[in-house]
């Protein structure tokens, strides 16, 4: 359950059961690190109290789902610490992995237009999340416009990566998406002040292929040529990209 600011539980949610402890009531935007990339960004210390004021932060354990496909609509997830990965069931009942989600990214935006949620949000290791209850949200962004303004961007920014993903399953090779995947997590680690050129992958390869639309045997065929060809380092899953430009160049786009 969710926890008012006076401390109360409230029937918004009940499918946390992470028990509630001072450190993830409130969740103190002002000091969060991650706000210039989250909804935070642009709000002075006035508005960032407002949005303090709803704003409730939780632990999530990993392989713990924060929503399911099917379950009402009542809030924004802004993912503080950790990774997660959004999926849905095809008609056979396979897993169609939708989205890899890490720190300062928000999700359950797929629930806005119909009320309920499209797909499964997953915990793929132990996180925090910062739950944004989305009336009060709304409610608050018809009076700050720079809240407004930064919620459309992330809506945009949710439209663009669907179709960047199109053409990424559309239009490449095996090893072209794969690269394009490496090389898409090596900047958004970058941006959050990570390494760009050593990480650990929080997915198994059985999930990196359903999202590229690969089976398992031709990621991990990937993976080793890669290896075999001085592009990245790999360990289990550990990761370190020895030449990015040389993955760049498997890309269509990229020069040869």
């Amino acid at each position: 359950m969710l926890v008012n600011r006076q401390g109360k539980l409230t029937a918004v949610d009940q499918k946390y059961p992470i028990p509630l402890t001072s450190s993830n009531i409130r969740a103190a935007c002002a000091q969060c690190s991650l706000r210039e990339l989250c909804l935070a960004v642009g709000l002075d210390n006035e508005d960032l109290h407002k949005l303090d004021d709803f704003v409730i932060r939780r632990k999530i354990k990993r392989g713990q789902q924060i929503f399911r496909a099917g379950d009402p609509f009542e809030a924004l997830y802004a993912i503080r610490i950790g990774f997660f990965k959004t999926d849905i069931l095809t008609e056979e009942g396979l897993e169609q992995v939708t989205g890899f989600h890490m720190a300062g990214e928000i999700i359950g935006m797929d629930g806005i237009s119909n009320d309920y949620h499209v797909c499964n949000a997953t915990a793929l290791e132990d996180s925090e999340i910062c739950i944004m209850p989305y009336d009060q949200l709304e409610e608050l962004s018809r009076h700050i416009k720079s809240l407004q303004q930064q919620f459309h961007k992330f809506m945009s920014r949710e439209i663009v990566r669907d179709q960047s993903l199109m053409i990424l399953l559309g239009s490449m090779r095996a090893e072209e998406r794969i690269a394009a995947f490496l090389l898409n997590l090596s900047q958004r680690m970058r941006v959050r002040g990570y390494s760009a050129s050593e990480f650990h992958l929080r997915m198994t390869r059985e999930e990196i292929g359903s999202y590229l639309g690969l089976k398992l045997e031709t990621v991990s065929r990937a993976f080793s040529k890669f290896h075999d060809e001085g592009l990245i380092g790999v360990q289990q899953k550990y990761i370190r990209i020895l030449n990015a430009e040389g993955l760049k160049a498997l890309l269509n786009h990229a020069p040869s």
